[in-house]
């Protein structure tokens, strides 16, 4: 059933995603539109695509499922990995996209990718000429923390899709405070759209127990070695089941996030060895929780889709719980535990009454659909103007062949690509050492103060009466204080 079907008239969609992560995305949320539209996957051609079984992995189950690959590597537009279906999804580079629009006049275009790549696929399909059409984005699975630099890389988008009523509130409420007209949607984590949360009762105590890997968290070499005993533990206390490294790629394979130490590599340092039992394996996690035991991970949305599975599971709260970890969102959720539930098997469903807010929603309120068709109507109307790119808008033909550059790697062979690159990186580099000396200051500054107030308050004097003290007109503190607290006061 597609989401948010009702009384929309025949759009053409065209989605394009450039890593692992977001084609699964892209190609399940399209795969989820409205039946009565037309619709196109393209994989933008850069470093980060996905192998061949990575494409088949984030393809399946949707319309573009892919099948071996043939190997061709043409930039321009090719089968990818052999889809099947009405329209096979297709690899493309950066001008084959624009050509695309060009051809195809799509009303909707769906931006899936990574923030500084959807500012470039931006520009170039409005090189294409004709009406412009609607631009919608988003993020692929769990986002809260709302980021400034996730709504900031996508201002010129016209709509933003979510996944939860709590990521539709606060991603609504950091734009505001950025002063930003963006425009939020709810969608429907798409691998869960079929499914509510299954009967709490489903177990496969035989079953293998997945482990959700993660490229970003924890980050620490040591952190990542410590989890990995601890799947050995369990491994061990239960030698009849599989404990299973699920990794979004193998060694060698891109992924949207950069992976230092990747468990595959990271399990020959084990000691003790790890059992026969504890195996890395690659493909969807949906095949992989058919018949678990249990899923465990640090914060993967995986853990979603185990909940609406019926799949009981962990979420680690070993190295702390914040929005760095990005496990801040399972507060409250009953699925936050110890190691120590890990190793003894003892995996758990979430409270009912975290369910709701946070992804699990009745898939008949997701409107991101409905809300495109708005749009694509206004529009039309000649009431839908093109917003400007409010942030890294500055810097001319050279900023915008940095953000080229930046988003196609290696595939894009320009002259002036490589100059952006000459005089980026060491542009960068000092703006980075600007940032680290500026936060050091404010750092010093706000030690000072405070170890001020507390010599204050040990010596016996009020803070109100030192200020007062030290401003000798009788001012209130508040306009007596310094210039870096006001300037620091106002840039907040």
């Amino acid at each position: 059933m597609s989401e948010g079907a009702a009384s929309l008239r025949r759009l053409t969609a065209i989605a394009i995603a450039d890593t692992d992560s977001y084609v699964k995305w892209g190609a399940a949320l399209l795969d989820r539109a409205p039946a009565e539209w037309d619709r196109r996957m393209l994989v933008l051609d850069s470093p980060l695509r996905p192998s061949d079984a990575q494409l088949g992995a984030a393809l399946a189950g949707t319309a573009f499922a892919a099948g071996p690959a043939d190997g061709d590597a043409d930039p321009v537009a090719r089968p990818a990995g052999g889809a099947v279906g009405p329209h096979p999804a297709e690899v493309v580079g950066l001008a084959g996209f624009t050509r695309r629009i060009a051809e195809l006049r799509p009303d909707v275009v769906l931006l899936t990718a990574r923030g500084p790549a959807v500012k470039v696929l931006l520009r170039a399909a409005l090189q294409a000429r004709g009406v412009r059409p609607v631009f919608v984005t988003g993020l692929p699975g769990i986002s809260i923390p709302a980021t400034r630099r996730a709504i900031g890389y996508r201002t010129q988008c016209d709509l933003f899709v979510v996944h939860s009523r709590r990521e539709v509130r606060e991603f609504g409420l950091l734009a505001e405070r950025m002063r930003l007209p963006q425009r939020f949607a709810l969608a429907t984590l798409p691998f869960l759209a079929d499914r509510g949360p299954q009967d709490a009762g489903h177990s496969h105590s035989g079953g293998d127990v997945i482990f959700a890997a993660q490229a970003k968290v924890p980050v620490a070499r040591e952190e990542r070695l410590e989890l990995l005993s601890w799947l050995a533990e369990a491994a061990r206390r239960a030698p009849g089941r599989r404990v299973v490294v699920k990794v979004r790629g193998l060694p060698g394979e891109p992924q949207t996030h950069v992976e230092r130490w990747s468990y595959p590599e990271l399990l020959a340092e084990l000691d003790p060895a790890p059992p026969a039992n504890l195996v890395v394996a690659g493909g969807p996690m949906a095949e992989h929780l058919d018949g678990a035991a249990g899923l465990v991970t640090v914060s993967s949305t995986a853990v979603v889709e185990a909940v609406a599975a019926g799949v009981p599971s962990l979420v680690l709260d070993d190295f702390g719980v914040s929005d760095r970890l990005i496990n801040s969102v399972f507060v409250g959720s009953g699925l936050l535990a110890g190691s120590r539930e890990l190793v003894t098997g003892r995996f758990r469903h979430p409270d009912p009454a975290w369910l709701d807010d946070n992804y699990l929603h009745d898939p008949a309120d997701a409107d991101w659909a409905a809300q495109a068709a708005e749009l694509v109507a206004a529009r039309d109307a000649g009431m839908l103007p093109l917003r400007p790119q409010r942030f890294g808008a500055a810097g001319g033909p050279l900023r915008r062949a940095w953000d080229r550059k930046r988003a196609l790697g290696s595939a894009d062979r320009s002259l002036s690509g490589l100059l952006a690159l000459g005089v980026g990186i060491p542009a960068r580099g000092l703006l980075l050492i600007a940032r680290e000396l500026r936060a050091r200051r404010t750092a010093a500054a706000a030690a000072a103060a405070a170890a001020a107030q507390s010599a204050g308050v040990a010596g016996g004097v009020p803070s109100s009466v030192s200020s007062s003290s030290q401003n000798p007109v009788g001012m209130p503190a508040a306009a007596a204080a310094s210039p870096g607290s006001a300037s620091t006061r106002s840039s907040e």
